[in-house]
């Protein structure tokens, strides 16, 4: 006869065997999905890999800090709607994937069409729905005390992740985690040479940034508060304002 506590005692580590398979078979799959792929193919087949471990979602993408908290980049999206959430959140500052990174926990948003998440969110639920997505997700890669990124989960009707979701989104940031950081440490063996797409966009903020900063004799967070401004005022991202602003056909001046 088992007594209660030794009962007890196997389920907790039936359940811990069972996490660390689930991890195993995570790693494997991201690792497999890389294995032969170009530097440049690395983020979609990461992301093609992430996809298959959460097929329920209706889609994900994976965001990573700049230096600048302020400044992200999106390694990947599965589809433009995770694409266009990412870079709502970016532009609004606010989202569940703004949450997740100040306070370095997960953020589930799973009803964006009324309380309580419309009312922590307000500008970016109304943004979301209209992008065709009425739940969002985040999970933050933390390296210690660091958040390297986040993992953007949404799915187009409301409703909450079940555990199994949870378990596995939970498990793929972890694994996606010790990617960003394998490649950041990689950096001088030419590792990051498939973040260079991704990097181009940073450019472009930061290139607008400095151009509004001598325009108007602002600081770096004053001229890029201004960027985010335009972009909400007329509904479009900081990305589309950088760039018009880089080309010449937008002078901030004129606001």
């Amino acid at each position: 006869m088992v007594s209660g506590s030794e009962s007890g005692a196997g389920d907790v580590g039936d359940a811990e065997q069972e996490t660390q398979i689930l991890r195993m078979r995570i790693t494997r799959t991201l690792i497999d999905a890389v294995r032969a792929s170009p530097p440049r193919a690395v983020p979609q087949a990461l992301c093609r890999a992430c996809v298959s471990l959460l097929p329920d979602l209706t889609g994900l993408s994976l965001s990573v800090l700049g230096q600048e908290r302020s400044m992200n980049v999106v390694l990947f999206a599965s589809d433009d709607v995770a694409g266009r959430l990412a870079e709502i959140q970016y532009t609004l500052g606010e989202g569940p994937c703004t949450d997740a990174v100040r306070l370095r926990a997960p953020v589930f948003a799973p009803d964006l069409t009324r309380a309580p998440d419309a009312s922590r969110w307000p500008l970016f639920c109304v943004q979301a729905a209209k992008a065709g997505a009425e739940a969002a997700f985040s999970v933050p890669l933390t390296a210690g005390a660091k958040v390297l990124g986040t993992l953007d989960l949404y799915q187009e009707t409301a409703g909450p992740l079940d555990d199994d979701q949870v378990r596995v989104a939970l498990l793929v940031a972890d694994a996606l985690t010790l990617a960003v950081t394998a490649l950041e440490h990689g950096a001088s063996h030419g590792v990051l040479t498939w973040l260079e797409g991704a990097e181009s966009d940073r450019v472009e903020i930061h290139q607008a940034t400095g151009m509004i900063m001598v325009h108007l004799d602002v600081n770096a967070e004053e001229a890029l508060l201004r960027l985010r401004a335009r972009a909400f005022a007329h509904g479009t991202t900081a990305l589309d304002v950088a760039r018009a602003v880089i080309d010449g056909n937008l002078d901030i001046r004129d606001e």
